[in-house]
């Protein structure tokens, strides 16, 4: 079983901050609230989040909704919500449901798998090694891609099972999973 190294920085601000253990089984059926995620046995509060990000966030969410409805392909987009990983408990900041996991699994407090498409805003304060080892966390739990904005830097990373791709400035980003979504790094970012 392939574990998640959480690192030593964010292991000490949680032990300091005191949050109560729960196990993932808990989590899973009774998600806190506040943003925590379940990492490697600890509830650990997602931290870093500015205006920038959160508009970027926001963005990303209205387009990848206007897209689904624009096109028909149906589902429903997500921002902050629980999915169980086959290691952890996450919350990814933007993240599409296909219409067919949206029937199954709509319901649940959790969504019992990694989302098929799933966009992390990454934070000033994010760690590269931590963010590239939870995008495949996320990718061996039945999630097809993962995009990392890097909105300082202004490019977009885009992991799927067979690829790894790296989008700047006015190169066209298209998805595996949204059929037909197109558009550039500088529009997405506005």
């Amino acid at each position: 079983m392939l574990k998640t190294m959480v690192s030593p920085a964010i292991a000490e601000k949680a032990e300091e901050i005191a949050i109560p253990k729960i196990s993932l089984d808990e989590w899973v059926n009774n998600p806190p609230s506040g943003g925590l995620e379940w990492v490697s046995g600890n509830l650990i509060e997602k931290t870093g989040m500015t205006l920038q990000h959160g508009r970027v966030q926001s963005r990303v969410g209205w387009l990848w909704k206007s897209h689904i409805e624009t096109s028909g392909i149906g589902g429903e987009v997500y921002t902050e919500v629980p999915c169980r990983t086959l290691e952890q408990g996450r919350r990814p900041d933007v993240a599409y449901l296909t219409p067919d996991l949206l029937a199954e699994y709509g319901n649940l407090p959790t969504l019992p798998q990694s989302f098929p498409l799933i966009a992390e805003v990454i934070s000033p304060t994010d760690a590269a090694n931590d963010v590239f080892a939870k995008a495949h966390e996320y990718l061996r739990s039945q999630c097809q891609e993962v995009w990392l904005i890097f909105n300082e830097e202004r490019l977009i990373v885009v992991l799927t099972q067979d690829a790894r791709k790296i989008y700047v400035a006015d190169e066209v980003i298209t998805s595996v999973v949204l059929s037909g979504f197109s558009m550039t790094v500088n529009e997405l970012l506005g």
